[in-house]
């Protein structure tokens, strides 16, 4: 077996390449398993996806050995990533008959709230800002036009994604879900976070950390410490 897997799920326009920079300050014993989707860094070739049920096709038999391998199997994903954390949490469990230890889901509401505000219909430079007002980031690349052009279809189709998504009629999760946020967060509310306790039967808990919406771009250290404890120990309230 191959110790303890966390399964990162990434934000509308990042890659897999975000992640793997986190195997260098994770904690002793937490293996980083970065997700790649379509069309993005060593996928680039491939066609984007738009849909979430397109993008569990793809990953559900890709990440099934990992887990298998994996003494415990959690998931995270922020935003976007953990609308997809939440879908491959039910297909791994559904198909694959993995038990995972706890769900992690970050600066997002519950599964079934519809972002109201969409961005994907409009024209470039519209869409760009958009995105920035609603992450309250803005991606580096955004700001070369070369790298400007590789990035928009990537991050068009990752809002659309988001945006098209809702969740299929079906039971709760049975699996712990810990709700994350950036306590300055203009975009999530701790009450928009707490909605995840309707997500599943087991227990839930919703824990702040320093930043704003993208507190983890800056704060991995200490995301990845309080993942660590949760995992090894009781939920903190």
């Amino acid at each position: 077996m191959d110790g303890a897997a966390l399964i990162c799920l990434p934000y509308a326009g990042s890659g897999a390449s975000f992640f793997r920079s986190w195997r260098a300050v994770a904690p002793k014993g937490l293996r980083i398993v970065p997700v790649q989707l379509p069309g993005r860094e060593e996928r680039f070739a491939e066609p984007l996806l738009t849909t979430v049920e397109a993008a569990m096709d793809d990953l559900v038999p890709r990440l099934l050995p990992d887990c298998r391998a994996a003494d415990s199997v959690a998931l995270f994903g922020h935003s976007l990533g953990a609308v997809l954390a939440y879908e491959l949490a039910h297909r791994l469990g559904d198909e694959g008959g993995v038990t995972l230890s706890r769900l992690f889901v970050s600066g997002s509401p519950g599964p079934s709230t519809v972002r109201e505000i969409r961005a994907s219909k409009l024209d470039d430079d519209q869409f760009v800002a958009q995105v920035n007002e609603l992450a309250g980031y803005s991606h580096p690349a955004l700001d070369h036009p070369e790298l400007r052009e590789l990035l928009l279809p990537v991050l068009r189709a990752d809002v659309e994604m988001h945006e098209n998504y809702r969740p299929p009629e079906r039971g709760p999760l049975e699996v712990p879900i810990s709700a994350l946020r950036g306590r300055d967060d203009l975009l999530v509310s701790a009450g928009q976070a707490g909605e995840w306790r309707e997500a599943t039967t087991a227990d839930t808990s919703v824990l702040e950390l320093d930043g704003g919406h993208m507190y983890l771009t800056d704060h991995a250290h200490a995301l990845l410490r309080l993942i660590a404890t949760l995992l090894d120990g009781p939920d903190p309230r």
